[in-house]
Parts: structure tokens; sequence; C-alpha cells
């Protein structure tokens, strides 16, 4: 019955060991025992890689010397009047000194260091003079053999390649620096090359082709400077004569005598202005006089004209008017004409005083105006031939200054300290050693991490029982065997090495796993080939039989029939022998005198192994032997490779699952669980097998476990 429930299934389901939580997080104890564990592979690896800095450091690394100077750079405070504004000069803000690193740095003043120095005859700096490495030369026969194939683009590929030239200031910049020291005007120039004499020439002839450099551009400027301002002087000069003239003209040109009588002129504008709307209105009110008289006439109301002029003839002729007096009327008209003539008179004459006013007005007004913009003429003429003068003056001065300057310039930046032959500085022999350590025992950590992550076998019992949840009964070391037939004759000569207690150990470990009911009929199986479970049947077999105890060992692997290289003198006959029944059992067997043990060897058979085990005939011959018997050991083929071991357990007391030490994996134990678990089979325990003692003390598991631990070397007799 396969029922899912049952226990087999779930040993078949692998396990987290230890060193793995339910909640994925890193046990950090498991973590520093395998690093513990694998302490002599990381220090393995870190003496190698201190032995290969060590190497590089004081073989094949080139030296490399280091020298510097210090130039500090002149502060100025220049002003817009002063001749250094005409030159070059260095500003002490931040870019500018930046700027001045870049200078020092510039191709083109390298440039001049190489052919100052020959640098292109300079293996250092000239990669063509140097011998290069068998690598680089293979590499460059194939790219000329490439180049050869494939014409196409070589003569632009030969056009590109830089010149020597070229190559040796790129190399010079590279082995330069130039730095400012905070909060001061100081630069550091420092050389880094093969020769400690060469990176002190080097920085000391860099800066006198900088200081040179700052002279010759000062030069420069002062020479651009002095035929710029000649130029402009000149140019000055004539415009300056050519307004003094134009000035001079317009002055005689005009009748202005000064500003002063034109201010003069403007007032007299102004009283004749004023005098002019007086007399426009005194003309204004003589026409009114005039209308006025006339309305009054054409009324004919003489009490009313008499009143309105206040005239005393007029007042004096009305008395007789009443009367009646026709002559007095007729004065009275008269005397009313006379009125509005003289009125009218007097209309007409300051009319023509109004008039003759505004033409002198007009004509003043005039004069001013012509006079007023020959003026503002004038004053910008003036104007502008002083300000041409100012300029001719400023720049002659200029002119002047800057010709005595010729020949005085300094460089703005002068040297503090030269430099001396440089000091070594690479290669840091003892930093590449010491990072050579770290990396070392980085990398040593972590190939003992990744090899302990990435095993996927059994290395210890506890690792063992955590992952299948089934009791390891032994544990079993390596035999120091040259050939299987050895393996009987050593554990008869040998009945105290470690190996023989160990299987002493596996047979106590197998009778007490059932002490009510002492299994007696015992099946060794695995589940690969080459686990060390034949080793295991014959070993649990001769230490049964050294017991007192009859033991029959069955070889139940037909298939294979391995016993023959273990009993080299086998009579014939076998297992099909026995289970045919025609011969008595006992004549079948054969007992071994050094094994202490009856053997039954395999025979070849044309029907089907596992057929032939599930048959009746075997169960009734299993049944004869266990009677016949103490103890019936029977080998069998590996699980998962063919269906025999499984029909065989149908029939035995135990079953004895065998695992190969560091070799079988976890999926493979976990696929013949489930095999066994198929068919309702209980495994009664596991035994751990071919377990390397040099291979346990290699990942730190020496003295921890089973008998091939240290703390038992004194109990065990030398293999």
């Amino acid at each position: 019955m396969n029922d899912t429930r049952h226990p087999l299934f779930e040993q078949a389901i692998p396990r987290p060991s230890r060193t793995e939580v339910a909640d994925d997080e890193i046990d950090l104890v498991e973590l520093l025992r395998a690093l513990w564990r694998g302490k002599l592979t990381i220090m393995l690896v870190t003496a190698l890689a201190i032995l290969a800095g060590g190497y590089y450091a004081l073989g094949l690394a080139q030296p490399e010397y280091r020298s510097s100077a210090k130039l500090m750079l002149e502060v100025r405070s220049n002003q817009v009047v002063d001749i250094e504004s005409v030159m070059s000069g260095v500003s002490t803000e931040t870019a500018a000194l930046n700027t001045e690193i870049e200078i020092i740095l510039s191709r083109r003043l390298l440039g001049k260091l190489v052919d100052e120095l020959a640098l292109v005859d300079d293996p250092e700096f000239n990669p063509d003079l140097r011998s290069p490495p068998l690598i680089a030369q293979a590499r460059s026969r194939v790219q000329a053999l490439l180049s050869a194939l494939l014409s196409t683009g070589t003569a632009q590929q030969e056009s590109a390649r830089k010149t020597p030239r070229a190559e040796a200031v790129d190399g010079l910049r590279d082995a330069l620096s130039a730095s400012v020291q905070r909060d001061t005007y100081v630069f550091t120039i420092s050389a880094t090359t093969g020769s400690a004499d060469k990176s002190a020439r080097i920085v000391n002839t860099l800066a006198d082709l900088y200081l040179q450099d700052q002279i010759s551009v000062k030069f420069e400027a002062t020479e651009t400077a002095v035929t710029w301002l000649s130029k402009r002087v000149t140019e000055l000069e004539q415009d300056l004569r050519k307004r003094e003239e134009t000035l001079k003209a317009a002055r005689a040109e005009t009748d202005l005598v000064s500003p002063e009588t034109l201010q003069g002129l403007n007032l007299r504008s102004k009283d004749m202005r004023e005098r002019l709307e007086e007399m426009r209105a005194r003309a204004r009110e003589a026409e009114a006089e005039v209308i006025h008289l006339q309305e009054l006439r054409d009324t004919g109301n003489r009490e009313s004209i008499t009143e309105e002029t206040g005239d005393p003839s007029l007042r004096q002729l009305l008395t007789p008017i009443a009367r009646g007096d026709a002559e007095a009327k007729t004065l009275f008209d008269q005397r009313l004409d006379t009125l509005i003539g003289g009125a009218r008179e007097a209309r007409e004459r300051i009319l023509g005083q109004t008039n003759a006013l505004a033409t002198s007005y007009q004509n003043l007004q005039r004069r001013i105006d012509r006079q007023s913009a020959d003026l503002v003429r004038i004053q910008q003429m003036e104007r502008e031939t002083e300000t041409t003068r100012t300029l001719y003056e400023t720049f002659l001065t200029r002119l002047k200054e800057t010709t005595v300057q010729r020949g005085l310039q300094q460089a703005d930046s002068r040297v503090l300290s030269d430099a001396i032959p440089g000091e070594k500085v690479a290669p840091r022999t003892a930093l590449i050693v010491a990072l050579s350590m770290m990396l070392g025992l980085m990398a040593g950590a972590a190939i003992v991490l990744v090899r302990q992550f990435m095993h996927d076998t059994f290395r210890n019992a506890e690792d063992l029982e955590a992952a299948i949840g089934l009791p390891v009964l032994g544990q079993i070391p390596r035999m120091p065997l040259k050939a299987r037939e050895d393996l009987i004759g050593y554990l008869r000569d040998k009945p105290t090495s470690a190996p023989a207690e160990a299987v002493r150990n596996l047979r106590t470990s197998l009778l007490l796993s059932n002490i009510d009911n002492p299994p007696k009929v015992i099946m060794s199986t695995s589940a690969l080939p080459g686990e060390g479970k034949t080793t295991q049947s014959i070993a649990l077999a001769q230490n049964l039989a050294g017991l007192g105890k009859k033991v029959l060992l069955i070889e139940g692997d037909i298939r294979r029939r391995v016993f023959a290289e273990y009993f080299r003198n086998a009579p014939q006959g076998g297992v099909l022998t026995a289970l045919s029944g025609e011969i008595p059992l006992h004549e079948v067997v054969f007992h071994d005198d050094r094994l202490g043990a009856d053997v039954l060897m395999g025979e070849k058979s044309r029907a089907n192994a596992a057929d032939l085990f599930s048959s009746d005939t075997f169960s009734a011959f299993v049944a004869r032997a266990r009677n016949a018997y103490d103890f019936v050991i029977i080998d069998t083929p590996p699980v998962l490779v063919v269906p025999d071991a499984r029909v065989i357990g149908q029939h035995v007391d135990a079953i004895m699952f065998t695992v190969a030490w560091n070799s079988t994996q976890h999926s493979q134990v976990a696929a013949a669980l489930r095999e066994f678990a198929s068919a309702n089979l209980t495994i009664t325990g596991i035994a751990l097998a071919q377990i390397d003692p040099r291979g346990m003390r290699r990942y730190g598991y020496d003295g921890k476990y089973g008998a091939y631990g240290a703390y038992g070397r004194g109990y065990y007799e030398a293999a």
C-alpha cells in the first residue's frame, strides 16, 4: 500500500541541514565553522597570493621614482590704468589657478619638454624603442597578417597612427601631475619615471619652460600692445587735428559772440514778448470800444449814449435837444461821429504798433534759434574734440609706458624649491604583499564557502541524519586495499584497525536496532554502484562469524557477480542451483575459512533477476536459510539501477542502506528512499561508507565524528 503519509515518503524529501534556518537567514556559526574547516585551503590560497604578490613586486614590477618641485604664483592686484593690464597677468581666482595647471600640462609645453630632453629617443616614452614581450610580438604579427589579408583601410590606419613625438608627449603627460596646495598660491609639479635622476630633470626642465613661457607670452603681449598703441595714437592724432580745424571753421562762420550774448537775447525776447502781449490787449480793447460806440449810435438813445460815453459836450446838448432844438440834434450826431472816428484812429494806431512789434519779435526769435543751433553744434564739436584729445593723450602715455617696459618682463611665478632625485614610490612591496594577503584570504574564504554551499553530498553523519531522518548505524573508513581479494585478509590480519572497529560498531548498532526481535536476514544495498555496499556485506559477515555465529553470505547481485573478485577459488554452483532445490543448501554453499562464514555465489541466469527473486521459490529458499543459519546477509544491486533490491527486501528483517562519503548526492539518496517507500519497505539504518580520514581533516571534521576521529587514534591499530 503506497500511502503518501508513510514515513519514508517524508524521509525521501531532502530536509534542511542545521546550517539552514526556516527564515532563510544565514547561520553565522555554521559559516564560521565552514571557514574553520577550510582553514588549510584559506592558508594555502593566502600563501600563494602572497608569493604571487611578492614575485610581482620584487621580480616583475618596474620600479618608479617620483620627484617634485614647488612654484609660487606671484599675487598681483592690477589696476585699470596700470601698465600690467596690457600684458599677460595671472588672477588669483580658483579658475585661474586651475587654468595654470592645464597650461603646465598642455601638449604645447610638453612638446617643448620632449624636444628639450630628446625624450623621443627614450624607450620609456617611445613605445617603438621598447622590446615587446612575446605575447605583444605575437599579437603584432597577427595584426600584420590580418592587415595584409584585409588591405582595405590599411592606408587610413597607417595615416592615423601617432608619430613618435606625439607618443612621447602622451607618455610624458601620463608621467606628470600638477596640483595647487589648498589655501595657497603654491603649485606642485611631480614626475614619475623609472629613473630618479630623470624624474628630477623632467620636473626642473618643465618648471623652467613654464617660467620662460610666461615671460615670452608677456613679451609677445607687450610687442602687440606697442604695435597697436602706435597705430592707435597716429589715428587719434590725425582725428584730433581734423576736429580742431573743423571747430575753428565753425566758429568763424557764425556771428555768435558768446553764450552770454545768447542769454541776453533771450532776455530781450522775453521782454518783447510781454510788450507784444500788452499791445495786442490794447488793440482788442480799442476794437471793442469802436464796436460799442457804433452799437450805441444805432440805438438812437441819446441819454444812453451820453451816459456810456461820458462826453461833456454831448451832455450839454441834451437840454436843447429836449426842447426840440434841431441844430442841437445835428451837433449831437456830429459830436458822436467825431468820438467814433477818434476811437477808430486809436484802434488803427495801436494795431500798427502791434504789428511792428510782432515783426521785431519774430526777427529776434529767428536770430536766437539760429545762434542756439550754432552754439549746440559748436559745443558738440568742442566735446568731441576734447574727448579725442583725452584719448590721444591717454594712449600716448600708454605707448610711452609700454615702450619703456620692453625687456623688463618677469614671470608671474617663481620656483620655491627645485626637484631633487626622486624617491621610490612603486612598487610598494609591503602594501602589495598586504593586499595580496587580504585578497588571498578573501579568495580562500570564497573558495571554501562556494565549495561548502555548492557541495551536494554527505560528509558527516550529522548532516546525513538531518537530511533523511534515519539513524546512521555506522561510519566506515576507506580500507587501504590494492585489490578486492585483499579485503578479507585485511579484516582478519588487522582486527583492531579503524575500519574493523567501524564494522564492529555497525554490527552492534544493527543488532540493537530491534532488541526484542534482532534481525537475522539482513540486506545490504545502496543507491548507485560503487558505494561500498558489497564491502560492508563481506565485512559484516566476517564480523558476525567472529562472534561464533553461523553466517551465510549471499550474492544477490546476479547481474554483475563481483563476489568472484573476493573469492577466487569458489566452486561451481550458486543462487540458481540453491533456488532449484535439487541440491541441499549445505552442498551449494561453500565455507571460506578466511571469512569464517558460508558463501553462496551468484549465477548467471537467462531469466530476469527481479522475476526470479519475486518467485515463491526464492521466498522458500530464504525461509530455509533463516532456519539453517544464525544470520543471513544478502548483497543486492543498487536500488536506482534495477528493482532487485526492492523485491529481495520483502523477505528480509533489516535493510542496511550504504551512502558513499562525499560522493552520493542528496537527490540520489532521496530517489532511492522513494523507491523503497513505493514498496512499503522501511530502511533500518544508514552506513556512511568509504570515508577518507585525510579528506575529513581537510574539510575540518577530524576529531568530531566516528571511529576515524583524532581522539580514537590511540585505540586503533595503524592501517
